[in-house]
């Protein structure tokens, strides 16, 4: 067998333990879908590389407004790699207590939000103070972790406490400890990651799930979509009115900022 043969049927894998977790991304698309026919939103967070995931529930293709993507370039600019901006600051900033705190000043918060959390290894400051903060104003917490990857992994926090520990819901992305999933011969350490794949997919199990909902709810959402599927007049009329309802929704979380 080839390695990229065996690459895939690691993804394979993956896809098993992800089809093992649908009444946990059931129950997760119900709570977002709850936050979005109240006319709220979902809050998704991820540092370092769970950016990805981020970027892939909200804007892009077949997805659609609800969700309020946080992605702090401080934490998430990787392309310079090093020099200003590089990603040795951005690995100390994503451990600096305090700093989920102030990005959620920004936002007046309603118990009718959720919260999505994404964070592979589940032991970075930020990530956890965030979804720590969520749960303290009684806001639902859904997480995605590597459940092995987590278990093997030392918290950065002093109390020693994980992602997991503030969550009232947890999926797992099924990749590895230590995430990278091959070893080739004559190669001391890993290479391809598993946890985008197995993210990649949990985030679209609930996008499907959560349009489904609200489309039952006689709430359909406006879906991002090619103009090869829609044609060209039909595509610009819903990506105005995906963005528009997004701008609406997010208004209402500025009203009352510094009011309460």
């Amino acid at each position: 067998m080839s390695l990229i043969s065996s690459y895939l049927d690691k993804c394979e894998n993956i896809i098993q333990v992800i089809r093992q977790q649908e009444l946990e991304i059931q129950t997760a698309a119900g709570w977002f879908a709850d936050s979005i026919l109240a006319g709220r939103m979902v809050h998704v967070f991820g540092s370092g590389h769970s950016r990805i995931m981020v970027e892939e529930m909200w804007p892009r293709y077949g997805s659609f407004p609800g969700f309020n993507p946080l992605v702090e370039l401080s934490l998430t600019f990787h392309n310079l790699v090093v020099g200003a901006n590089g990603q040795r600051q951005a690995m100390f900033l994503e451990n600096v207590s305090g700093l989920a705190e102030r990005i959620l000043r920004n936002f007046d918060l309603s118990q009718k939000d959720s919260a999505l959390i994404i964070s592979s290894s589940g032991t970075n400051v930020v990530p956890v103070e965030m979804a720590e903060l969520f749960q303290q104003k009684k806001i639902r917490v859904v997480a995605i972790i590597t459940k092995l990857h987590s278990e093997s992994s030392e918290s950065k926090r002093a109390d020693g406490l994980k992602l997991h520990d503030f969550a009232d819901l947890v999926l797992d992305t099924g990749a590895p400890k230590g995430d990278s999933m091959m070893n080739i011969p004559g190669l001391d350490t890993p290479v391809a990651p598993g946890s985008t794949v197995g993210g990649a997919m949990i985030i679209n199990a609930i996008k499907t799930a959560v349009a489904e909902q609200l489309t039952i709810a006689g709430q359909p959402p406006k879906v991002l979509t090619a103009a090869s599927i829609a044609g060209k007049q039909k595509a610009v009329e819903l990506f105005e009115a995906a963005y528009d309802e997004h701008a609406r929704r997010l208004a209402r979380l500025y009203l009352n900022i510094g009011l309460k």
